[in-house]
C-alpha cells in the first residue's frame, strides 16, 4: 500500500480543530471512518497521550489499517462496525463519553482504486459498491430489481441527477433484455441516453448515478442521520467533533444537526433562559470550511470536501 495513494483530506485542519480536546492525558478520540488509517495514524502521532477507537464496515480496510497502526499497540482499538453503531461500540468498551470524534465521509481511496469493487465509473468492474462485502445487496441488484419510480427517486435524491427519468427508462428497457452485472455497460447506457447539452457539463456523465447507487447500497444517509446525533451525544463537555462531507446532501444533514445543537431553544420572551434551553454546542466553523487550492492540487479527491466542527459546551439536561 503506497502512502502516496491515500492522502488524508484536510488533515492538518482536522487535527488543529480537535487538538484542544485531545491534549489531556487519557483523552479518547473516535475515528468513525477508519478507511486506510491516514487520519487515525496522524491522531495517534500528534496526541501521544490519547487513545483511539476506530470504526469501519470494510474488513479489508480494517486489515490494512491494522498493519499501519500496529506500532501504536493497545492505544488503537479497531472495530468492525458501521458508524451509527457508535453507542453500542462505546458501551462494549466501557466508555461513557469521548473527547473527540472525526468523520471523513468520502469513499475510501482503496475502494475507489480496487477495480473489482465497482465504485469507479472509469473502469469496468462488477456492479457491487458495498462497503461491507459480507452483507446486503449490491448495485447490480438495485438496478435489476427496483421499481422504475424508486430508481428515479434514488437518482434524483441521492445523485441530484436531472436526467433521472431518461436514464431509468433506458435501464429498465435494457435490464429486460439482460440483467446488469458490470459498470461499463451502465456507463455506456448513461452516455447514450443523455442529451448532448447534459454531457458537456460536470465531468463524467455517470458520476451522479454512481453516487446515488453507492448511497442507496450502503444506506449512507440513513446511517448518517443516526450517527451524527449519536456522536454529539457521546461527547464529553469540552469534547469536539469534526465532520468532512463530500456532497451537499451529507453536508446539509451535518449542518442541521450541529446548528440544532448550537441553538437556543427557549420560547421567545423569557427574561432568563433556563439551562435546559441553552445551546449544547458551540460551532467551530463559520459555514463549511473548504480545502485550500494547494491541497486540491495535491489531492484531487479533496476538491468537493466540506469541513464542519463543533464543541460540546454543556451536558444534555433532558
Amino acid at each position: 500500500m503506497s502512502q502516496s495513494r491515500h492522502v488524508p483530506v484536510m488533515l492538518q485542519r482536522c487535527l488543529d480543530m480537535l487538538a484542544p480536546a485531545l491534549e489531556a492525558p487519557g483523552a479518547v478520540v473516535v475515528d468513525c471512518t477508519l478507511g486506510l488509517g491516514g487520519h487515525s495514524e496522524a491522531l495517534l502521532a500528534r496526541f501521544p497521550e490519547a487513545r483511539l477507537v476506530a470504526l469501519d464496515r470494510d474488513k479489508e480496510a480494517l486489515r490494512l489499517s491494522g498493519e499501519r497502526l500496529a506500532s501504536f499497540g493497545d492505544r488503537a482499538e479497531l472495530v468492525h462496525a458501521v458508524y451509527d453503531e457508535l453507542p453500542d461500540v462505546l458501551d462494549r468498551l466501557g466508555l461513557t463519553s469521548v473527547q473527540g470524534v472525526l468523520f471523513d465521509l468520502g469513499v475510501s481511496s482503496m475502494q475507489l482504486d480496487e477495480a473489482d469493487r465497482g465504485f469507479a465509473y472509469a473502469q469496468d468492474a462488477p456492479l457491487d459498491m458495498r462497503m461491507d462485502q459480507t452483507t446486503g445487496i449490491g448495485a447490480a441488484e438495485v438496478l435489476n430489481t427496483y421499481a422504475p419510480g424508486e430508481l428515479v427517486r434514488i437518482l434524483r435524491a441521492y445523485g441530484e441527477e436531472k436526467q433521472a427519468k431518461r436514464i431509468v427508462s433506458a435501464v429498465v428497457r435494457e435490464r429486460d433484455k439482460e440483467p446488469f452485472t458490470n459498470s461499463a455497460r451502465l456507463v455506456e447506457l448513461i452516455r447514450d441516453s443523455l442529451p448532448q447539452a447534459a454531457k458537456r457539463t460536470g465531468g463524467n456523465p455517470a458520476k451522479r448515478t454512481f453516487q446515488a447507487l453507492r448511497i442507496e447500497v450502503n444506506g449512507e444517509l440513513t446511517v448518517l442521520e443516526r450517527a451524527i446525533p449519536a456522536a454529539v451525544k457521546a461527547l464529553a463537555v469540552g469534547g469536539r467533533i469534526a465532520v468532512l462531507s463530500y456532497h451537499s446532501l451529507e453536508d446539509r444533514l451535518v449542518k442541521q444537526v450541529l446548528a440544532a445543537g448550537a441553538a437556543n431553544t427557549a420560547p421567545p420572551g423569557l427574561p432568563v433562559v433556563p439551562e435546559r434551553y441553552q445551546p449544547r454546542l458551540k460551532l467551530l466553523t463559520r459555514g463549511a470550511e473548504l480545502p485550500t487550492e494547494e491541497e486540491v492540487a495535491e489531492n484531487r479527491r479533496a476538491a468537493p470536501a466540506r469541513l464542519r466542527g463543533a464543541q460540546r459546551i454543556r451536558e444534555d439536561t433532558e
